[in-house]
């Protein structure tokens, strides 16, 4: 891949710095970076380069340093003044009004016309050819909260072209998206780039930056160590800046099932909305992974297995004891808990302390009469909390304060304090650093190792093939293969597409 380059950067920072209650998150970095340029900004959560893009999109306000545009020294103090920039920040929390439609969301306070009618016309067609562009297909008249993630996600890229950004400063973009929605995006991303757009992408996923960047900075600690071309640098050598040392990047192998293994959770005939009839059996000590696309029917059918959502149809048992009138807390008192998708939004009490959360699901344990043994709190949470390698600085901090990492550490954390039988993941390590993420992956092989059966929902193929014992792939909602481990990311990508001949066993 050519580095394109330009007299004057299209962006040129010098010296920013940001700190958070007299802690520093980003020291004195300067970056320049081209027109048409794919830039990407790599390191471990906690490293800055969130907070830098968001100094760039306007989301937050620098404590020093300067911002340049196209070689004019700009003030960038709120996203409106961002916009007037031409640079439009898709950011991991999102910026849509869910209430809305998603043709109001794109030309939200843009409108071609006042009229309604006028408007609803022209602008139909506008998000038609930016659809035709993108390849989305996203519904122009569906409401966005009743959108699966992903599909938010293109409805915030659609409405940032919508507005003519000559800017994109992306944060992990492909997080929430399929196998196929990542191909297309990246695609979108090299198009765009060729037509002058500049990117700025923040990606815990090396091998997508490297695919598709000019070149990569990489943040550690707040500080710029590196910027160089993209096509001369490997994986292990951006791991290794970023985190000070060489790591080890495979994955670890799961310990073998024994073949005594009794059953500890067995569904039959799940139905209700997107699920179709999911049968399952997994083993003390199994990792069973479950593929498919966005819509297949993969966290929906972990719902339904641990009570949030209650099955119109089918059953399931732990033990060999049917949960009838399915809810969450009988499934607790089963001994299931479930790691959710989205940490923020269903896992975790963002404005809540590290301990408080890590507690949450164990409460009632502690509790004596109207009041709960906080001493005993204070013990069972540190003792977790070293387990599973939480850094926090202060147990009592807000967990907001915590890097991506932590957060998904502490929410698994919440579920190990009360020592499940059947441990349920979705998505265990999106949004998270390569470090965290080798440590989550050695968690789920060490719970499996010690007889705990795991059931791991995951958009990374190559994660879900190198974790589970067996990969069940759903496609509209229905099994339409299991495969044992060793199989392709290529086969299993097949069976979701509906395109498998052969390799699934019966």
């Amino acid at each position: 891949m050519t580095t394109r380059v330009s007299r004057a950067p299209a962006i040129s920072v010098r010296g920013i710095g940001k700190s958070y209650s007299g802690v520093p998150v980003l020291r004195d970095v300067d970056l320049d970076i081209a027109p048409g340029e794919v830039h990407g900004l790599v390191g471990e959560n906690g490293a800055g380069k969130s907070t830098l893009l968001k100094i760039v999109g306007g989301a937050i306000r620098a404590d020093q340093g300067t911002i340049s545009f196209d070689g004019e020294q700009v003030s960038i103090g709120r996203p409106r003044d961002a916009i007037a920039h031409g640079v439009s920040l898709i950011s991991q929390e999102g910026a849509l009004v869910p209430a809305l439609s998603v043709l109001d969301n794109v030309f939200l306070a843009r409108w071609s016309h006042r009229a309604s009618l006028i408007r609803g016309r022209a602008d139909r067609r506008r998000l038609d050819e930016l659809k035709e562009l993108t390849g989305f297909a996203v519904d122009p008249d569906e409401r966005v909260d009743r959108l699966p993630i992903g599909a938010q996600q293109q409805v915030e890229i659609l409405r940032s072209l919508a507005r003519g950004a000559r800017v994109l400063a992306m944060d992990e973009p492909t997080a929430v998206l399929s196998e196929h929605e990542k191909e297309n995006l990246l695609g979108l991303i090299r198009r765009l780039a060729a037509a002058g757009t500049t990117v700025i992408l923040v990606s815990h996923f090396l091998d997508e930056v490297l695919a598709v960047a000019d070149r990569i900075t990489v943040l550690r600690d707040g500080a710029l160590v590196r910027t160089g071309p993209a096509a001369e640098t490997s994986p292990r050598e951006l791991v290794a800046h970023m985190v000070g040392r060489e790591i080890d990047v495979l994955y670890p192998d799961p310990s073998p099932v024994p073949a005594e293994a009794p059953v500890v959770l067995r569904a039959r005939g799940l139905r209700r909305g997107l699920v179709r009839g999911v049968d399952l059996e997994v083993r003390a000590g199994e990792i069973l992974g479950i593929a498919g696309l966005v819509g297949s029917g993969r966290t929906e059918t972990l719902r339904l297995l641990f009570g949030a959502d209650r099955a119109a149809e089918g059953v399931v048992e732990v033990d060999g004891v049917t949960l009838h009138r399915h809810t969450p807390r009988q499934a607790m008192a089963a001994g299931m808990a479930l790691v959710p998708e989205s940490r923020k939004e269903q896992g975790l009490v963002m404005v809540r302390s590290v301990a408080e959360n890590v507690a949450l699901s164990s409460l009632p344990e502690r509790r004596v009469g109207p009041f709960v043994n906080r001493p005993g709190e204070r013990a069972a949470v540190g003792g977790i909390a070293t387990s599973v390698d939480i850094r926090a600085a202060n147990p009592a901090a807000a967990i907001e304060t915590l890097s991506g990492g932590n957060q998904q550490k502490a929410l698994f954390a919440k579920w190990l304090l009360r020592s499940p039988r059947v441990l349920l993941v979705d998505e265990p390590t999106r949004g998270v650093d390569v470090a965290a993420k080798t440590q989550i992956h050695h968690l789920i092989t060490g719970l499996a190792a010690d007889g705990m059966a795991v059931v791991c929902v995951s958009s990374e193929i190559e994660e879900l093939l190198a974790l589970s014992h067996r990969v069940l792939v759903l496609r509209h909602g229905e099994p339409v293969g299991e495969y044992p481990r060793g199989t392709t990311p290529e086969v299993v990508i097949a069976a979701a597409f509906g395109d498998d001949d052969e390799g699934a066993s019966s």
